[in-house]
């Protein structure tokens, strides 16, 4: 694979990373198998893994680590992540130095190494400043315990401030943000792609396949597949939803524009999130070995300008179709209190 360089960090990553949800109860349980397909995925040139520590409550991090254990994990740009609930306790959640610093050690034991290269805050947290999340984490690079640090789903302003408070404070900086970003969820074109791009902060998109509706499965006049996801996440697949049926009808545009250009549907999506200049990589997440190989290789695939016009014209630029995709909303949205004087 040609390697793209993350952000300014000068590492280079493959434009494909591997993301690990679905190793282990989330999605399949068989750490054999998931190891299975990491090591195809290495053998194939992808040399990015991403996982974090909510994935399963640690299963995933587990198989992550039992896969790479050895000399494999030398040659791998390792990545998870920190802020999601690990136990009951109020404080085992979150972006504090108290839990920063207890959970990266937690994160290492289950991935079996003595460093992470790139660690990653999961989502915002508005009851904590940025500069005590930035500062446990510079601690962290300090301490060799991790390489570089970055950001999950954050909204423009919060990357921007992030910027400025580790300049003003004398901090390290997240040097990535990983956004939702497919031909379904585009609302990251304007604002965050671009602040990154301006700051020079690589971008690893999660859910490319939109959370499986650009599989190729989700399509009218058909049965509609069943999965633990969409167990999980209602609102993202209930066809009785206006904004899901729009999804299902984008979903049957999109599959006949790839077919007309000789691609699947897996394909011209990938693709399509690499065509964007501030993208440094897609994150995949593959639940089988099948699933893997349909997705190999859509790195090398370039999609012409005609075909990225009438995908515009399928779903705009800057358009989500359903809001709930965005992945995070500020929770003072969901307070009257905070909405109003009285």
């Amino acid at each position: 694979m040609e390697m793209r360089v993350l952000g300014q960090t000068g590492v280079r990553v493959s434009p494909l990373c591997l993301g690990a949800m679905m190793f282990g109860a989330w999605g399949n349980p068989d750490h054999e198998d998931g190891i299975r397909i990491i090591h195809r995925a290495l053998d194939a040139g992808i040399n990015f893994i991403d996982t974090a520590d909510v994935y399963a409550r640690g299963e995933s991090e587990e198989i992550v680590g039992k896969a790479l254990a050895g000399s494999r994990r030398d040659n791998v740009v390792l990545a998870t992540k920190v802020h999601g609930t690990m136990g009951e306790d109020a404080n085992e959640q979150g972006n504090s130095r108290r839990w920063i610093m207890r959970e990266v050690e937690a994160s290492l034991r289950r991935l079996g190494t003595d460093w992470i290269d790139l660690y990653q805050i999961h989502r915002p947290d508005s009851s904590c400043a940025i500069e005590e999340t930035l500062g446990a984490l510079t601690d962290l690079v300090r301490a060799g315990k991790i390489r570089y640090f970055g950001s999950s789903t954050f909204p423009a302003h919060e990357i921007v401030e992030a910027q400025w408070v580790s300049e003003k404070k004398g901090l390290g900086r997240f040097v990535c943000e990983q956004p939702p970003y497919s031909m379904f969820v585009r609302g990251v074109e304007a604002d965050v792609l671009p602040v990154c791009e301006q700051y020079g902060i690589g971008v690893i998109p999660w859910s490319p396949l939109a959370g499986g509706w650009l599989s190729g499965r989700y399509r009218k006049n058909a049965e509609l597949p069943s999965s633990h996801r969409a167990t999980l996440m209602a609102r993202n697949f209930d066809l009785s939803l206006p904004v899901n049926q729009a999804k299902l009808d984008a979903a049957d545009k999109l599959a006949a524009l790839a077919e007309e250009a000789g691609l699947s549907l897996v394909q011209m999506a990938l693709a399509f999130v690499l065509e964007h200049p501030a993208v440094t990589a897609a994150i995949i997440g593959p639940r089988t070995l099948e699933q893997l190989e349909g997705q190999l290789g859509a790195d090398e695939i370039r999609l012409d300008p005609q075909l990225l016009d009438r995908i515009d014209e399928v779903v705009p630029p800057g358009t989500t179709i359903n809001p709930v995709d965005r992945g995070w909303d500020p929770p003072l949205l969901a307070s009257a209190k905070s909405r109003r004087r009285s």
